[in-house]
């Protein structure tokens, strides 16, 4: 570390995305030049296994200094490597099954070894923010619950799987981004829940995954009132530096999200935020889109420490932390023959099993294979799917297993009068209708279609693909089937409950007040 120059030194505080499948010539360069330190991918740079071994080598080999690339691969509703790789349900999902905390160190851990196959080394997961708020439009089925110390236990178990595997863990969204109803990368969030609260609650799960040797925290872009009533956690030196770093003790390299959020760049320039984050105490200052804001945290990192705002030493000391970091994780040559083996796939099918609830139960399954209906309401990544006249993923699962079933697919919202009624009059002509909703309790459309559907059905099942709060406001439903996931293992999950081929024995690590 003694031999990087300050503008190395500098750069190896900054993560940068960009755009394509391949690295473009200045990522090279700076790569090359020792001014970047960390490469974060995200599914516009992901095509198939084989393009990104290729591109994750050619990164590795550009660079001066070892690199670490970092993706967001939290399993379910978060992934950002799907098509060609085994995808798995998600910490909801996980932390519904009887043997959650074994089941998801394993899913997590087959979750690591894709990645280091993939050259990939830090992974941005796993998510241990306490469940408190159904319209909390951020974490959903990202939590592992609402129970503080279950959720301690969950993230623990995350942690050495991924760790296990070869990839650093990342803890987020500290100091806990559970109880607020706002989207930090659409505006700046603001908590007012006392410090101890934050200390006996929402820092459990980070206490819990840093004594299981967690490599790395992130932090969130939201203002604690009761800890710092102007910066974010991220800008804020009270929560880094003395929350973070001397009340709860953490040596380990500590992240922004990302300094392109709403949250952050609508409120300060490029520039003048990564010099804030700095001086609050972050080590990795992410940058995930734009190469002109890239450059401007750059040239004004760089200028803050040449003029002394801040502290060689801030600097020495994140570079250490970095280094070591890297030292722990070193990244692995690709090898795209690791990719979704039988194993991979056994253990993901097996976690979306254990983790699907049936929440109410009305004697009706296994379905029959005659006048049965299917209303789905798709997911917002198929609705190209939708408009090429194709049928999603749940609909061909569904369609294998019940050939006869009569099935209309609807937009998550924004449906046309016609389409409506044609589902209503599905709902009235077949014996037993299919509703399969995505988080209907956050679309007031979505909601309200659904209930109709509910209502002209002479018989139902209700199944909840994404949050099983649709449940609770879905009070007409007596079949209830949740997932808490739409990821391939789930939905293949759901149809094999409807077949009858297994009854969930999962429970929920959240309230949802049924009717049934």
């Amino acid at each position: 570390m003694s031999t990087l120059s300050i503008e190395e030194k500098v750069g190896q505080m900054l993560g940068v995305g960009f755009q394509g499948l391949a690295a473009p010539d200045y990522l090279l360069d700076w790569l090359a030049a020792g001014r970047v330190g960390v490469i974060i991918l995200f599914a516009r740079n992901v095509e198939s296994p084989e393009q990104l071994a290729r591109l994750t080598q050619s990164i590795h080999q550009a660079a001066k200094y070892p690199v670490l690339i970092g993706i967001d691969q939290e399993g379910g509703m978060v992934a950002r490597l799907r098509e060609g790789f085994t995808e798995s349900p998600g910490a909801m999902a996980l932390a519904s099954a009887r043997n959650a905390e074994a089941l998801t160190e394993r899913v997590d851990h087959m979750l690591a070894v894709e990645m280091q196959a993939m050259g990939i080394n830090w992974n941005f997961a796993p998510a241990v923010d306490i469940t408190y708020n159904t319209a909390n439009p951020t974490v959903s089925t990202r939590s592992f619950g609402s129970d503080a110390e279950h959720v301690g236990q969950m993230a623990a178990s995350a942690v050495k799987g991924f760790q296990r595997g070869g990839v650093a863990a990342c803890a987020k969204h500290f100091p806990g981004l559970g109880d607020t109803s706002v989207d930090t990368h659409l505006e700046l969030a603001r908590l007012n829940v006392s410090v101890e609260h934050i200390l006996h609650f929402d820092l459990i799960p980070f206490r819990a995954a840093m004594d299981a040797g967690l490599a790395s925290v992130m932090t969130t872009h939201t203002i604690f009132s009761a800890l710092d009533t102007q910066h974010p956690a991220t800008l804020s030196p009270v929560i880094v530096k003395r929350l973070l770093r001397e009340e709860l003790g953490f040596r380990g390299v500590v992240a922004s999200d990302c300094m392109e959020m709403k949250a952050i760049s609508d409120h300060y320039g490029a520039g003048e935020s990564a010099v804030l984050a700095a001086l609050a105490g972050i080590d990795l200052i992410l940058f995930s889109h734009t190469r002109s804001r890239q450059e401007a945290a750059y040239e004004a990192l760089l200028n803050a420490v040449q003029t002394g705002r801040v502290p060689m030493e801030v600097i020495d000391a994140a570079n250490e932390r970095i280094a070591d970091l890297k030292r722990a994780y070193p990244a692995q040559t690709p090898d795209v023959k690791r990719i979704r083996d039988n194993a991979h796939l056994e253990v993901a099918q097996e976690a979306a099993r254990a983790g699907t609830v049936m929440l109410a139960n009305e004697g009706i399954l296994p379905l029959p294979q005659e006048r049965v209906g299917l209303v789905e309401f798709a997911s917002y990544m198929e609705t190209e799917v939708m408009e090429k006249g194709e049928q999603t993923s749940f609909a061909k699962r569904v369609i294998e297993r019940f050939p006869q079933i009569k099935l209309i697919t609807l937009q998550p919202d924004a449906n046309t009068r016609e389409v409506v009624e044609e589902a209503l009059e599905l709902a009235r002509t077949v014996d037993v209708l299919v509703i399969a909703t995505r988080s209907a309790h956050l679309n007031l459309e979505q909601l309200e279609a659904a209930r109709g559907l509910l209502v002209a059905a002479s018989r139902s099942v209700l199944v909840c693909l994404r949050n099983p709060y649709d449940a609770g406001v879905l009070a007409e439903a007596k079949t209830i089937i949740c997932t808490s996931s739409d990821s391939p293992p789930s939905l293949q999950a759901a149809v094999d409950v409807l077949a009858g081929e297994f009854v969930p024995n999962g429970k929920l690590p959240v309230t949802v007040m049924t009717h049934a």
